[in-house]
C-alpha cells in the first residue's frame, strides 16, 4: 500500500524541473562564446541601453520566432519519429535547411559550434538520441546546427514541443542578456527586468500551431550586418 504521506510522482513537475535545468544559463551548452552580433552593435552604438528590452524583443520576433522556432519545432517532431531511419532522414533535413538558410557566415559557423557543443553535452549526459545524432555530425552526414539540435535533445530529455520551444526562446533571450552583462552594457537587474517583461511575449510566440518549414525567414538586418563586420574587429570578447 502506498504511504499517503509520500507525494505521488508528478510528471508535470518533473517536466518543469527538466525545463528549468535545460534552460539554466549554467547548463554547459557552449553559448557563452557567442553574442550573435551584439558585441559589434554595442561597439558601434547601434543599441541604446534604455531600449534593451526592445532590442531583445526584436531579436525574438525577427530571428527566433520566424526561424529558430520553425527549426526547433520540426526537429522536435523528427526526434519523436519511432522509425530510426525515418527519424534521421527527417532530422538531417531540418539541419540541412538550417545550413542553407544561414547566409551570414559568422552566424552559420556560430550555430554549428554552439549546436555541436550542446549535442556533445547531451551525449555525455546520455540524453536519449543524442549519441546517434552526434555520430551523424561526427561522420560529416549532418552539420549539427543549434536549433535542430535543441529540438532533438529537448525531445529526448522528455520535454513536449511547447516546453522545448519555451526553453529555446528563453535561452536566446537570457543568452543575449548574459552577453550584454559581460560587455558591461547592461547590469544584472537590467537583464532580469527585460526577461520579466518579455515573459508574455515569449509565451505568445511559443503558442500556436507548428509553422511549415517553408515559412522559415529572418528579419534582423542590423544584427546580420554586425555579424558580418565582427570578424574584422581587432579586439573581440565573443566569437561572433
Amino acid at each position: 500500500m502506498t504511504d499517503p504521506a509520500e507525494p505521488a510522482d508528478d510528471a508535470t513537475t518533473v517536466a518543469l524541473i527538466a525545463a528549468l535545468q535545460l534552460g539554466d544559463g549554467q547548463f554547459p551548452g557552449g553559448g557563452f562564446a557567442f553574442s550573435w552580433g551584439l558585441e559589434s552593435l554595442v561597439a558601434d552604438g547601434e543599441v541604446a541601453r534604455e531600449r534593451w528590452t526592445d532590442f531583445v524583443e526584436g531579436q525574438l520576433r525577427g530571428r527566433w520566432a520566424s526561424a529558430d522556432r520553425v527549426l526547433v519545432a520540426h526537429a522536435h517532431a523528427a526526434a519523436r519519429e519511432p522509425d530510426p531511419a525515418r527519424m534521421l532522414d527527417a532530422w538531417r533535413g531540418v539541419d540541412a535547411l538550417a545550413e542553407a538558410s544561414a547566409v551570414v557566415e559568422a552566424a552559420r559557423l556560430g550555430s554549428r559550434r554552439a549546436g555541436r557543443a550542446l549535442l556533445g553535452t547531451h551525449a555525455r549526459l546520455e540524453t536519449p538520441g543524442a549519441a546517434t545524432l552526434k555520430a551523424e555530425v561526427d561522420a560529416g552526414r549532418a552539420h549539427g546546427h543549434l536549433a535542430p539540435v535543441q529540438g532533438a535533445v529537448l525531445a529526448g530529455a522528455g520535454l513536449d514541443e511547447a516546453s522545448a520551444l519555451a526553453v529555446s526562446a528563453y535561452t536566446m533571450a537570457s543568452g543575449l542578456g548574459t552577453a550584454a552583462i559581460r560587455l558591461g552594457f547592461v547590469g544584472h537587474l537590467d537583464a532580469q527586468r527585460a526577461l520579466a517583461r518579455l515573459r508574455p511575449t515569449i509565451a505568445a510566440l511559443v503558442a500556436g500551431p507548428r509553422p511549415p518549414l517553408d515559412a522559415l525567414c529572418t528579419a534582423v538586418p542590423v544584427a546580420d550586418i554586425a555579424l558580418m563586420r565582427h570578424p574584422d574587429r581587432a579586439l573581440r570578447l565573443f566569437s561572433n
